[in-house]
């Protein structure tokens, strides 16, 4: 068994849980679940940078990136550096994040909010709802065509937006469909962690002009993204790269600022 399978395997039974204890009924009640959300694809069309900024704490490959920060002061400082969206990891075991996170995420900024989760249930998506998500990742490694289809027309009919996110060919071919809005390439291969930029130049030609391309993982410099934007992607996912320092907010910034020179 893989990273990947263990991961699925933990959430899976972790919705089962959580479904036992809290009701749909009262994430629906939330004070975010009618609010209005906000459209990553649209600001990523018309951006120059495109930067998505990541809050993680942890991965399984590099154990601790940083524990130093609050949500808060990471999220506003991606916001003031300028960044299109910020993605949150919510996944505790594997990532050390919180939908706790998310919450606070929404109480700090007003830019577009990615629940990075591995999500495998419909539950999942009421939940990115209700924490304050403009957007959810579905992970084609982990979901058939069918829970592709299901998951992203259910989080349509909640007003989020859905990045999907695929490794290779076969995955993108399996998960074309009109309910995406993004398409991301992870570099990272999640079963054995390899990263290379090679994933995302090879798809891109792959990938239909209707949906945002997203380039994910392994982008830790100004001369990647310039490699990558001919290819015609749009949107740029950092995490570790901000968070390894001593003020996230504060990396974002002077890259985003030294990407617009």
């Amino acid at each position: 068994m893989n990273i990947l399978d263990k991961i699925i395997f933990d959430k899976k039974r972790e919705v089962v849980l959580k479904k036992s204890i809290i009701p749909v009924s009262q994430l629906e009640s939330s004070v975010f679940f009618g609010r209005e959300t906000i459209s990553l694809s649209q600001k990523l069309k018309t951006s120059s940078t495109g930067i998505i900024a990541e809050h993680k704490r942890r991965s399984p490959s590099k154990s601790i990136i940083n524990q130093n920060f609050t949500v808060e002061e990471v999220a506003k400082g991606y916001e003031s550096a300028g960044a299109c969206g910020i993605s949150v990891l919510t996944d505790g075991k594997y990532f050390g994040g919180s939908l706790d996170d998310l919450l606070l995420a929404r109480a700090s900024v007003n830019i577009p909010l990615l629940r990075k989760e591995f999500i495998v249930d419909e539950y999942q998506i009421l939940e990115a709802k209700a924490f304050g998500a403009d957007l959810i990742l579905l992970i084609a490694a982990v979901l058939t065509r069918e829970e592709i289809k299901l998951l992203s027309e259910f989080a349509k009919k909640l007003g989020l937006e859905v990045l999907l996110e695929v490794h290779n060919q076969e995955e993108l071919e399996k998960s074309i469909m009109p309910t995406l809005d993004m398409i991301g390439v992870n570099n990272r291969n999640l079963k054995t962690f390899e990263v290379s930029l090679d994933f995302s130049k090879q798809l891109a030609s792959q990938i239909p002009d209707d949906f945002v391309k997203v380039s994910e993982s392994g982008i830790s410099s100004i001369e990647a993204i310039q490699e990558l934007k001919p290819y015609g992607y749009k949107g740029f996912l950092i995490g570790e790269n901000f968070m390894k320092t001593d003020n996230a907010g504060q990396a974002a910034t002077e890259f985003i600022k030294n990407l617009s020179l």
